[in-house]
């Protein structure tokens, strides 16, 4: 048997099961039932530049191969940029690590017909520096579940699910900072964190809108993170502004 790691990008947009998508194309060119492991879902709607997954075959067909006819098989909002063989114990959603996000928004009057489906658009100021003064205060280890879906679950792929509680709702964020490009204006925020809960970039996306509106300050997201309580954070920002942009092992 070989166990096959494959990098993945897609447009979620009319999806609501990649994994299954792919898993039907393997299966036709392997002529085997094939489970395919991801690192973790992404929310419906939602996209991915490089997610990872593998899956074990006794195929003999070569890896540059797969990685064609796969390709020639899947959607083209689908494709397969790498596939390799890897040793037996790689899985890609218990051996994660840490996990990037980018939520984008754009902050402009008009959107785009060539983008919508990637952006949150937002035609109303912001105001940039109180969202990044509020964005550095998730980091750091913490309970999430003010900034979970509810009822909180735990976002499949998580680095902790293979030895903690599968309930917890404790994750570490290492990085989360906010990126404006004037000329493109496009507002984006960026999180690096040992996992998330379902919802999790999205609700706190939704919660530093709130701050850039001025209807929150800065330091009330501590103060909604200590509350455990869902019904103190943000509204949930749109699934298409959200992308999965690196997975580290």
């Amino acid at each position: 048997m070989k166990n096959i790691r494959l990098i993945i990008a897609y447009d979620g947009t009319d999806f609501h099961g990649v994994q299954e998508c792919l898993e039907a194309a393997i299966q036709k060119l392997v002529v085997e039932p094939v489970e395919l492991w991801g690192s973790g879902r992404t929310d419906a709607g939602a996209h991915a530049s490089r997610q990872v997954a593998n899956f074990k075959t006794a195929s003999p067909i070569p890896c540059a191969n797969l990685l064609k006819a796969l390709n020639d098989l899947l959607p083209p909002t689908v494709r397969v940029r790498d596939a390799r063989e890897v040793p037996d114990g790689f899985h890609a959603r218990y051996d994660a690590r840490s996990k990037t996000y980018r939520y984008r928004v754009l902050e402009a009057p008009v959107c785009p017909p060539f983008i919508w489906r990637f952006v949150c658009h937002h035609p109303y100021p912001l105001d940039h520096a109180r969202m990044a003064e509020a964005a550095r205060l998730v980091e750091g280890e913490h309970d999430f579940t003010s900034f979970a879906a509810s009822p909180a679950h735990v976002g499949e792929g998580d680095a902790e699910a293979r030895n903690d509680d599968a309930r917890s709702t404790v994750r570490t964020i290492f990085s989360s900072r906010l990126l404006w490009r004037p000329r493109t204006s496009l507002l984006i925020y960026e999180v690096r964190g040992s996992g998330f809960l379902h919802h999790m970039v999205r609700n706190i996306v939704g919660t530093l809108l709130e701050v850039g509106r001025g209807k929150l300050a800065p330091e009330d997201v501590l103060r909604i993170v200590e509350a455990r309580d869902r019904t103190k954070a943000g509204p949930t920002a749109p699934a298409r502004g959200l992308c999965l942009v690196k997975v580290e092992y």
